[in-house]
């Protein structure tokens, strides 16, 4: 059945699909209305007349969509943005439904018909694609208020919060139970599936205060009535993901660093000589400057919020290189961590790789270590022949921003310190991360460059997050069908990221929250960091204030400091000092960098650091080149249209589904931190976007970050620095996890492995000549 859907999706246009659905579900209507009053048959003839009016009324509204998506692409080779998302996602639908309306019209005179089941899923997806329609015409709002070609709205925050506020009210459950994840690929769906049921049972077992994760991860698939009942299931999922805090997703997305989970996953990924989990003291070090290799810059410990610590990262090798079982390394290794490293019988040493890859694990910055990536990390080292540090950075809420940047630049400086010890020349050196772990990549290239150390040689993400600013976008409106990713769930990753509060709620299943051996920050501390760290962490995360570079190799230790915060509060007010630089915007950042300077030291490297720009530099909504086309697409909305708020956004007479689980628990506001660039890069001034090295981003057309990726790929292809972007389809976010479940997620894995060997095997660029 759904290679039949898939083939409709393919052969018909979208008009031709709508007239064929019309007609099948007017024959099915007069076929039930015939059938006497009985309840069954009324039920069926009203759910055709329920897919005949909202085929008809969506139709004209995706053809809109349609007739403007190409505007969105980053170039005509890679036609994918959010607007095409959803009208994928609603063909998918819509094809569903006449494939089913055929079986119906086929068989209904059957003695073998099954009424009940046809019916609740006919019901089932008519309550989808009554909620596709929403959708369909919240994009069309957004073609409203964006700037022209943008997919970001970026304007006032009032309406955004409205319209979160609005869009966070709708239906979500028929998306989870028997529509679950129509819009994949179907290999996908059983996993979905087994998913879906585990999280609703792990839920129960959590709102009931049970301790252990074991207890509850045993009968993660044992819950029989959510596997028999669908329509409870997706209500029961429905509410875990409105209701519950983070506390709950980072205990779920756990479950697969269980010993008994991450041995059978490992069991069936390649064999490795080395998996060894290293920590790194905190111990300040210096390197070379890119620029004069004679001066030197020092590499502090992290420092924010909880002080220096180590540093946790995993070593990963196919063979046994030199270096790798050395006195100096094997000092290292974590005693109480995995150490696998195969030396009987003593194999000959490999001599060491000319690459090396550091990879950042995802998972919503709060989720996750490597070990949960360790089965794809595996064959990346087997298939690249380089060998793979995975970085174990501080997990938020309890190490919010800047903490997880903080470790992972500093692991990243002294792998490029001492690659000889991991294995590798370090001639070639690729960062490689998925979803936050894409994130890290541009933000430590940012930091590299902004220190002036070495750079890497290229950035592989797989379906990063470039804005986390809470902005309305048509891709972030698939997060209202994603089981992986829903809305409320990204918001609340992002809020723990920031150090925002969590908030305390007094019903019942709130009051489950936080067991599980799962400590809390001190709010009052929380709150310290939040807002004095947050604010000045752009400025004072150079630590350039009293440090000069050095021509010395020997590490000047700086006075211990408990945070970046409290080191910030001892540095002078001025332009770009704390109170001023919390509530700066983009366009603020921009033109600060370009208009004001300072002799003193510090400053003068701060604006280098965020300028010289242009206003233009901000303006990274507009493509030049199409904004007259994109300016009379966006014209020929009626005035009217124009001036509707969002309570007008749908036509008179529609009324979407509104969910019946209580007001979501889900913060809306936009703090000023999510505008930091090393927190969204795709914020960043073009002067620090200059910087970055090679980009290859590999993103998931189906994924609700989907334009974080071409946003992203657009502002760096406008400011000519070399990009790819490839889009897969029918996959969700997160398949690198996945990459083992079916021959989709291993070829889009494969696809990652090919930009990261591109990376790895490019000729190194021609040294540049002496200074004169």
């Amino acid at each position: 059945m759904p290679g039949r859907a898939s083939k409709l999706i393919h052969n018909m246009d979208l008009r031709t699909m709508t007239q064929s659905l019309v007609t099948l579900a007017e024959d099915n209507i007069a076929f039930f209305s015939s059938q006497g009053p009985g309840e069954t048959a009324r039920r069926l003839s009203g759910v055709f007349e329920g897919v005949r009016e909202q085929a008809l009324g969506l139709e004209p509204a995706l053809g809109h969509l349609l007739g403007v998506a190409h505007l969105f692409d980053l170039d005509p080779e890679t036609p994918a943005n959010g607007y095409r998302s959803l009208v994928h996602t609603a063909r998918c639908c819509l094809a569903h439904l006449l494939h089913k309306s055929r079986y119906v019209a086929s068989n209904r005179r059957s003695i073998f018909f099954r009424t009940s089941h046809n019916l609740a899923e006919l019901e089932a997806y008519l309550a989808a694609l009554t909620q596709l329609r929403a959708l369909v015409y919240y994009a069309q709002r957004l073609l409203v208020t964006n700037q022209p070609g943008g997919l970001f709205f970026e304007g006032d925050e009032g309406l955004t919060a409205d319209f979160l506020r609005e869009y966070v009210t709708l239906h979500k459950g028929c998306f989870y139970g028997r529509c679950l994840g129509f819009q994949f690929t179907p290999a996908i769906r059983p996993f979905l599936q087994t998913i879906s049921i585990g999280l609703v049972s792990f839920g129960e077992h959590y709102k009931r205060n049970e301790t252990g994760l074991s207890v509850a991860a045993s009968s993660l698939f044992t819950s029989g009535r959510f596997a028999i009942d669908p329509e409870l299931r997706g209500a029961e999922f429905e509410r875990i993901t409105q209701n519950l805090d983070v506390h709950f997703w980072k205990a779920f997305w756990n479950i697969t660093e269980m010993e008994v989970l991450s041995s059978l996953a490992n069991m069936a990924s390649a064999t490795v000589r080395v998996s060894r989990l290293l920590s790194l003291p905190p111990e300040a070090f210096e390197m070379p400057q890119t620029a004069n290799p004679t001066l030197t810059v020092t590499i502090s410990p992290p420092l924010a919020h909880t002080g220096p610590g180590p540093v946790l990262i995993r070593l990963i090798s196919y063979d046994l290189r030199e270096g790798q079982d050395s006195e100096e390394l094997s000092s290292l290794v974590k005693s109480n961590g995995q150490r696998s490293l195969e030396l009987w019988p003593r194999p000959q040493q490999a001599p060491r790789s000319r690459s090396l890859v550091v990879h950042f694990h995802g998972g919503g910055f709060v989720a996750q270590t490597s070990k949960s990536h360790e089965p794809y990390l595996k064959s990346w080292a087997q298939e690249l022949g380089a060998p793979i540090i995975s970085i174990d950075y501080s997990l938020a809420p309890e190490a919010p921003f800047p903490r997880a940047l903080e470790e992972c630049f500093f692991a990243y400086c002294w792998a490029v310190k001492h690659c000889a010890l991991l294995g590798s020349t370090g001639e070639r050196i690729c960062l490689a991360g998925d979803s936050a772990g894409g994130n890290l990549c541009f933000t430590v290239a940012l930091r590299a460059a902004a220190y002036g150390v070495r750079v890497p040689d290229g950035i592989m993400a797989a379906y990063p997050a470039t804005m986390l600013q809470p902005a309305a976008s048509p891709s972030r409106l698939l997060s209202l069908m994603d089981p992986l990713l829903p809305l409320s769930v990204l918001s609340k990753c992002v809020s723990a990221y920031t150090g925002a509060k969590t908030e305390d709620h007094s019903n019942s299943d709130q009051k489950a929250l936080g067991m599980m051996g799962l400590v809390r920050r001190d709010t009052a501390m929380l709150l310290r960091d939040f807002r004095l760290g947050a604010s000045s962490w752009l400025n004072s995360f150079l630590e350039l204030s009293g440090r000069k570079s050095q021509k010395t190799s020997e590490p000047t230790a700086e006075p211990m400091r408990r945070s970046v915060s409290e080191a910030a509060l001892a540095q002078p007010q001025g332009p770009l000092g704390t109170d001023s630089l919390k509530n700066l915007t983009l366009r603020d950042l921009s033109l600060r960098g370009n208009s004001e300077t300072s002799d003193t030291p510090e400053m003068s490297l701060s604006a280098e650091t965020l300028g010289p720009s242009t206003p233009s530099d901000v303006d990274f909504l507009l493509l030049p080149e199409d904004a007259g086309e994109e300016t009379e697409a966006k014209n020929k909305l009626s005035p009217m249209d124009r001036g509707l708020g969002v309570s007008a956004t749908f036509p008179q007479g529609f009324h979407p589904r509104r969910s019946s689980q209580g007001p979501t628990q889900m913060p809306l506001y936009s703090s000023p931190i999510v505008k930091n660039p090393f927190m969204s890069p795709l914020l960043a001034p073009d002067s620090m976007l200059k910087s970055l090295p090679p980009v290859h981003i590999v993103a998931c057309a189906l994924d609700p970050m989907l334009d974080d990726s071409v946003m992203f790929a657009r502002r760096l292809r406008n400011l000519d620095r070399p990009v790819t972007l490839h889009v897969v389809e029918d996959l969700p976010h997160g398949f690198l996890t996945l990459a083992s479940l079916c021959r989709e997620t291993r070829q889009a894995a494969e696809l990652c492995v090919e930009r990261i060997r591109l990376v790895l095997t490019a000729p190194a660029p021609a040294p540049a000549p002496p200074p004169v």
